[in-house]
């Protein structure tokens, strides 16, 4: 699951960086503050990646797709890229979950395998 949130938070947080750029030139919003905001989401994202396995982490990732949404009040672009990277972040926890668990039987079904070999071997 790590390798495929983090993915996903790293692009995000290059997609705040663009869209930053841009709502510095096109919105209303002084640039101090889409700077600052977008500053903040963007190391919360990178911060994000080292912790995706602790608890807590996934909500924060949905906090950060919600406020990824939210963007499309000052840039309207957002509304769609942000629900484009809600769904990249379903399918990274859904199917980095799937991976997940498929490895982890797959190393109990070799220690089990290691175990019975060694048994078959001591026994002869």
């Amino acid at each position: 699951m790590r390798t495929l949130c983090s993915s996903t938070l790293i692009g995000e947080a290059l997609l705040i960086m663009f869209a930053a750029l841009v709502a510095t030139q096109l919105s209303d919003v002084s640039p101090a503050t889409v700077w600052t905001v977008s500053g903040i989401a963007m190391v919360l994202c990178i911060a994000l990646c080292g912790m995706i396995n602790r608890p807590g982490a996934v909500p924060i990732g949905w906090a950060l797709q919600i406020g990824l949404i939210a963007g499309g009040f000052i840039l309207p672009t957002m509304f769609a890229l942000g629900v484009v990277f809600a769904g990249l972040w379903w399918c990274s926890v859904h199917y980095g979950r799937k991976v997940d668990e498929f490895k982890a039987a797959r190393a109990a079904a070799e220690t089990a395998a290691e175990t019975a070999a060694e048994t078959a071997a001591g026994a002869a």
